[in-house]
């Protein structure tokens, strides 16, 4: 829904930031989620980027992030997806569509796959792809590439910036595509070795996560500089980082 709309033309307002906009896509995709799993999963909790807040009896809670990247998705400036994850007793499981590569990431009862789908999102039949790619990565931040993001307004910040700014030094190279979600699921199937920012919401970090555990990853959330970092990749490369965030202050 969101791609078609984008197709026929959007408009944009900003939320916090002149870089943090909303569309009427983000709306209507989140509306569409909701309206379906109260009709499928009407006991199940919501959470949604976008103000869906559903409280549940089943122990079941959904977090939607419909477009997530709307910088990227109304700009042109880069990639977006669609992202969503279930909390249940049992386990995390997500899925993560990226429209303009046509890639699927699946996380179901612990294991991550990789396949392709079609401009709606539907799985045609193509083979799936298992996902262990964390397992083989490499043992030193200073030999992968590490996907982050610091806005501009905590540049000014040093309680904060400092943290990063260790963490940063000691990698190989520094990746900021504008989309959580999208940057995990590349540390997942391997394309990055590692991901950390602060202050992560929910449906920018679930769906994530799931991806890279079952891929073979560890996460991690540290306090430094008064705020909360939220941290993925190979399990070693996730404690050296969590000693720099720390050790940053």
């Amino acid at each position: 829904m969101a791609a078609r709309m984008r197709r026929e033309g959007l408009t944009a307002r900003s939320k916090a930031n002149v870089a943090d906009v909303v569309t009427a896509a983000d709306s209507a995709a989140e509306e569409l989620v909701r309206s379906e799993l109260a009709r499928l999963r009407p006991r199940d909790a919501v959470l949604g980027e976008e103000g869906t807040l559903v409280e549940g009896r089943s122990g079941r809670r959904w977090v939607i992030d419909p477009v997530d990247g709307t910088y990227n998705f109304f700009s042109g400036a880069g990639p977006w997806c669609s992202a969503l994850a279930l909390e249940t007793p049992g386990g995390l499981a997500a899925a993560v569509f990226i429209p303009d590569s046509g890639e699927l990431f699946t996380v179901a009862d612990g294991v991550a796959m990789r396949g392709s789908a079609d401009d709606d999102g539907l799985d045609l039949g193509a083979e799936l792809e298992r996902l262990d790619a964390v397992e083989a990565g490499r043992d030193s931040l200073g030999l992968v590439s590490g996907m982050t993001y610091l806005h501009p307004s905590f540049m000014a910040r040093d309680e904060i910036r400092r943290p990063w700014e260790a963490a940063v030094r000691e990698l190989a190279t520094v990746r900021m595509l504008g989309s959580g979600s999208v940057e995990l699921s590349m540390v997942a199937d391997g394309r990055a070795g590692v991901w950390f920012q602060h202050s992560v919401k929910e449906w920018d970090w679930l769906p994530g996560k799931a991806l890279v555990e079952a891929a073979g990853g560890a996460t991690a959330r540290v306090e430094a500089g008064g705020v909360v970092w939220s941290l993925a990749g190979r399990a070693p490369l996730v404690e050296e980082l969590t000693g720099l965030l720390a050790g940053g202050e």
